[in-house]
């Protein structure tokens, strides 16, 4: 597991999240724990390294 941090796309805070870098390709949804509100996340990783990122809104 590896700790990341991101900027949620809804409150602008900076929160973190726990990545499993075990998996190459992640997508799935999970709450902002300052707001709340659902974030679209997609992970790419490469050697136990997280090479891609991208927490979204989901309501665009």
């Amino acid at each position: 597991m590896h700790e990341h941090f991101f900027q949620c796309p809804y409150c602008w805070e900076q929160i973190s999240m726990l990545v499993d870098v075990s998996q190459r390709h992640q997508k799935y949804i999970e709450d902002c724990e300052i707001c709340c509100n659902p974030i679209q996340v997609s992970i790419g990783v490469d050697n136990q390294h997280v090479v891609s990122f991208q927490a979204e809104n989901i309501e665009q």
